[in-house]
C-alpha cells in the first residue's frame, strides 16, 4: 500500500530524517515509533507533500507521490489525522466532518461516509451541532479520526493519536483504530511516541531516533529486545494482541 525507500527530509541545512525505509502492506497497521523529535512528524509531513524530500521515494499503491500537493495525495486515497488534531474549534462537529469530504463530489458517498463515522463514534452524532472547541480531548481526537474517514480513504496516517489524552481514553481510541482497520480494510501508518499502546494493535513497527532507523520487527520481536523495552516500555512488557 505504502512504500518509502531511503527518504531524506530536512529543514534548510538540518537533515531531520535520514534514510527512512518502511513498508505498509494492504490491510495492516504499522507503527513508526520514536521519542519526541525523532523525525516522526517530519516523515508524515513529507508523505503528504507538506515538506519536500531531498532524496528517496514515496510510493502509494505503486505510484510515486513525491512532490504531489496535499489535496492530490488525499484524492489518491490517503487520509491524515495530524498531530494536535487541527480542528476548526468555532465550527460544529458536523461542519468539521463535512470539511473532511472536500475532495468528494458525490453527495451519496458523503452521506454514507457520515453514517460510518457516526457508527464508529456515536458520541459525535450526539454532539453534531456542538462546537468542536467545546469537546473533550478524547472527543476531539475522535472528530479528527472521523474527519479523515469522510473521504473514504484506503489508508490512514495518524500522527501521535495519543497526545494529550489520559490512559483510559488512549486505550479506547486505539481500540477504535484497530476496529476501523479490521472492519473497513483500511491500512494504517501510525507515528506514535506511546510504544506500549501502539504495539498492542500494530502488526509491525519501525523505531527511529534522531531521524535514523534503529530497529524494526513484529511487536513480539521488539518486546524481546532489551534495549527497546528499556527505552520505550519500561521493565514490564505489555501484552500484545494477536
Amino acid at each position: 500500500m505504502l512504500e518509502i525507500k531511503d527518504l531524506y527530509v530536512g529543514y534548510g541545512k538540518i537533515v531531520a530524517v535520514q534514510g527512512l525505509t518502511i513498508s505498509v502492506p494492504s490491510g495492516s497497521i504499522v507503527a513508526l515509533l520514536g521519542p519526541n523529535g525523532a523525525g516522526k512528524t517530519t516523515s508524515v509531513r513529507a508523505i503528504f507533500g507538506l515538506l519536500a524530500s531531498s532524496s528517496g521515494s514515496i510510493e502509494f499503491r505503486g505510484t510515486r507521490i513525491n512532490g504531489l500537493s496535499t489535496d492530490r495525495v488525499i484524492k489518491k486515497g490517503m487520509g491524515l489525522v495530524p498531530q494536535g488534531r487541527e480542528l476548526f474549534p468555532g465550527l460544529s462537529v458536523l461542519d468539521n466532518l463535512l470539511l473532511g469530504a472536500y475532495t468528494v463530489s458525490d453527495k451519496q458517498q458523503i452521506l454514507g461516509a457520515l453514517d460510518r463515522v457516526f457508527h464508529y463514534f456515536p458520541r459525535l452524532s450526539e454532539r453534531r451541532k456542538q462546537a468542536a472547541g467545546s469537546l473533550s480531548g478524547g472527543e476531539q481526537q475522535m472528530l479528527a479520526l472521523g474527519r479523515a474517514l469522510m473521504a473514504s480513504p484506503t489508508m490512514l496516517v495518524l500522527d501521535e493519536p495519543s497526545i494529550g489524552l489520559g490512559p483510559m481514553v488512549i486505550q479506547a481510541v486505539f481500540e477504535i483504530i484497530a476496529r476501523i482497520a479490521r472492519e473497513q480494510n483500511v491500512s494504517i501508518l501510525m507515528a506514535e511516541q506511546n510504544a506500549r499502546q501502539a504495539l498492542r494493535i500494530a502488526h509491525y513497527a519501525y523505531v527511529i531516533e534522531v531521524g535514523r532507523q534503529v530497529a524494526q520487527g513484529t511487536p513480539e520481536k521488539l518486546m524481546e529486545d532489551d534495549a527497546i523495552r528499556s527505552a520505550y516500555l519500561g521493565t514490564e512488557a505489555a501484552p500484545v494482541s494477536t
